[in-house]
């Protein structure tokens, strides 16, 4: 509470009106966008939407897919067919046949090799043998002798244990990455560092698994190798914007000029713009292969894959903007040291408001302490004073070799200085 109350005590010194459009100031990155300044707001917005991602995973759980759940999975080729195998015509044949809704039909391979597989719950052999023959009559798919044949459609049972296998692996995975990335973090940076950027990574998980259990999504094998390569996209990002916060605040603590929170906000916006466009560089090549993997080509391993990037993507971005550098400050103002040092950066700027109220516009360097870095407008200010003090120079009005009049005058030409002949 009392880092808290000393880091919001400090105001900011007065700034004439931005008039510049957002995109100007987007680029210019100047700290028109107090990020930092609103954290209050951004906690209750990420505070919300995680209760409600964790609340539907208890309370709602996940859309399993067949290689989680165990069930039946069915094909055959779809070259040559007396009718169409378009997706929606064979689940429908499947709805008519089992009465579920529950299915999953794709469409795989091109050309001579392409096929349709339906994976489903746990089909009785009365339900398989109905829908096999339902589907042979419908679309009369052809044998390997080419000619229409009912042991073109394959059928196998598909048991859930290989999944199970997945996601085990995958959660040693995520152990193993969290505990690396804690030691980088730690001595890379520093340890308020390390935890900001975990919590910020812990978010982008639950909220991409949320998204999962709220929407319904079907979570495969493929959903869990995207959820994976999402964490180091995340992850750079931060390091990007906490990099320039180390740079920002290096021997902040003996300067007056702006505090931790302030410094900090600096470096979001001068990043800002860096983070917005890697950002829609890595989201163009998943929608693109959302596009042709599920308008195109029809397969579903790439939407997998690509949807759970696209939602970790959005996450991670706004999570390193929004939550982690916010949360840092906060982390960093529980040190006694920057507590003290934003009071004196409080007390510098009411002495530089008072200094202003009684004599008028002053240059902002006499109000600084030692050690202090001048701003802009200071060293302009300054540059002027010293080139208002240096006397301009003129054309010479004497010719060449002439004296100069005048006390300081120095003898110049021959005349003034003796040449050791003689006169004759």
């Amino acid at each position: 509470m009392a880092a808290e109350k000393a880091a919001g005590t400090v105001a900011a010194e007065p700034a004439p009106r931005d008039r510049r459009s957002v995109f100007s100031r987007l680029y210019t990155g100047t700290g028109a966008f107090d990020v930092v300044g609103r954290r209050k707001l951004w906690y209750v917005v990420f505070g919300v939407l995680v209760l409600l991602c964790v609340g539907s995973i208890v309370l709602r759980g996940f859309n399993l897919g067949i290689d989680f759940s165990g069930g039946t999975q069915i094909q055959f080729p779809s070259a040559g067919t007396s009718s169409p195998a378009e997706i929606e015509s064979v689940r429908a044949v499947y709805e008519d046949v089992t009465g579920n809704e529950q299915a999953v039909v794709q469409a795989v391979g091109t050309g001579p090799s392409a096929s349709v597989v339906i994976r489903s719950e746990p089909l009785d052999p009365a339900q398989l043998i109905a829908l096999k023959q339902a589907l042979f009559d419908a679309f009369q798919p052809l044998g390997a002798d080419g000619a229409p044949n009912l042991s073109a459609i394959s059928d196998s049972a598909v048991s859930g244990s290989w999944g199970e296998q997945i996601t085990t692996q995958a959660l040693i995975a995520l152990v193993v990455f969290l505990v690396l990335v804690t030691i980088f973090l730690a001595f890379y940076f520093e340890r308020s560092m390390a935890v900001a950027a975990l919590v910020a990574l812990v978010h982008d998980v639950v909220v991409t698994a949320g998204v999962y259990s709220l929407v319904g999504f079907e979570v495969t094998p493929g959903t869990v190798i995207g959820l994976l390569t999402i964490l180091g996209f995340s992850l750079y990002d931060t390091v990007v914007v906490f990099d320039k916060v180390k740079e920002n605040t290096a021997g902040l603590l003996q300067l007056t000029r702006r505090t931790y929170a302030e410094a900090a906000n600096l470096a979001l916006n001068q990043t800002l713009m860096r983070s917005i466009n890697t950002s829609l560089i890595a989201v163009l090549p998943v929608a693109g292969l959302l596009v042709v993997g599920v308008g195109i080509l029809g397969v579903g391993t790439l939407a997998d894959l690509a949807l759970v990037q696209m939602v970790g993507i959005l996450a991670g971005v706004v999570s390193s903007l929004l939550l982690a550098t916010p949360l840092l400050v906060d982390l960093k103002m529980r040190d006694r040291r920057y507590v003290d040092q934003a009071a004196r950066v409080a007390a510098r700027r009411k002495r530089a408001s008072s200094a202003r109220e009684g004599a008028g516009e002053r240059a902002d360097g006499e109000a600084d302490g030692p050690g202090d870095e001048p701003s802009v407008e200071m060293r302009k200010e300054r540059a002027m004073a010293a080139a208002s003090g240096v006397p301009a120079r003129h054309a010479r009005s004497t010719p060449r070799g002439g004296g100069r009049t005048g006390a300081t005058a120095r003898p110049s030409g021959k005349s003034a200085r003796p040449s050791g002949k003689r006169g004759r």
